[in-house]
């Protein structure tokens, strides 16, 4: 279950190009494979998020390895409190006729979750690359087309020209925002938290340096302000942050789901 996270590790370790300061850049591409029409990079972002698949997918044979009816281990009872929490979410918010979307949203939650918190790790977060989280959102998208889809073709397209012909462009565009807007809400409160934090704890440094500066000996190169401080921003960026557009996004796509199907489908 570790292994993918010691994996990420060791490639930042050895595939990582030495920098001079604190820089703020996208994700490292890692090598680029040849393609006919365009050349296909391999980054930092879809190696993470791999990695977070794997994690998530051996920490649920974990935790239902060996599962019994009588005597249930520790771990079963948080894989079972873990499902009930997924239903009790998925049924409050889409409808009991919705009880086949609950793998799906805990996927996109538990996903979205730990790859905003690779950064705790050192790790580049998945969740900073729009390529990412736009996938998810046109994946949400699908889904929201396929509902609208079921309640009959002319309806959708008759439903596109309400309440007047002339705001038919605007309702096109309404409908593509969706993804759009989804993917740059989670994917920009992500980053920005990421820039954030690396301003403050540059800012940090030369304001450590200019107080504390003129100490003798090894005193003078310790940056004392960047002690603690980084770790308090740490804690809402990367975990509060993580946690709620994790969140968010989960709950945008039941809504947006549950609104877009029609009455009688199941």
């Amino acid at each position: 279950m570790l292994l993918p996270l010691f994996v990420g590790l060791a490639l930042k370790l050895f595939l990582s190009r030495p920098s001079s300061g604190i820089t703020v850049t996208g994700a490292q591409i890692y090598f680029t494979i040849p393609m006919p029409i365009q050349d296909l990079p391999i980054t930092a972002s879809q190696v993470n998020s791999l990695l977070v698949l794997w994690f998530v997918f051996f920490l649920c044979l974990f935790l239902t390895q060996g599962m019994r009816v009588d005597g249930a281990s520790r771990r079963q009872h948080i894989a079972e409190l873990l499902v009930e929490k997924a239903s009790s979410f998925v049924t409050a918010n889409m409808g009991e006729r919705y009880l086949g979307f609950i793998p799906f949203v805990a996927a996109i939650m538990a996903l979205s979750l730990l790859s905003s918190l690779l950064s705790l790790l050192g790790l580049y977060p998945p969740t900073s690359d729009i390529n990412i989280v736009g996938g998810w959102a046109i994946l949400v998208f699908v889904l929201i087309t396929y509902y609208k889809l079921k309640g009959g073709v002319w309806g959708y397209v008759k439903g596109l020209a309400e309440p007047i012909p002339i705001l038919l462009p605007f309702n096109l565009l309404g409908e593509f925002s969706t993804p759009i807007s989804m993917a740059f809400r989670h994917y920009g409160n992500v980053l920005s938290g990421s820039v954030v934090s690396t301003m403050v704890y540059v800012a940090l440094a030369g304001l450590s340096a200019m107080l504390f500066g003129s100490l003798p000996g090894l005193l003078s190169e310790i940056p004392f302000l960047q002690i603690g401080l980084p770790a308090v921003l740490s804690v809402y960026f990367d975990l509060f942050s993580g946690c709620l557009q994790a969140f968010i996004f989960a709950m945008l796509t039941m809504l947006y789901v549950a609104s877009a199907a029609p009455e009688e489908s199941a």
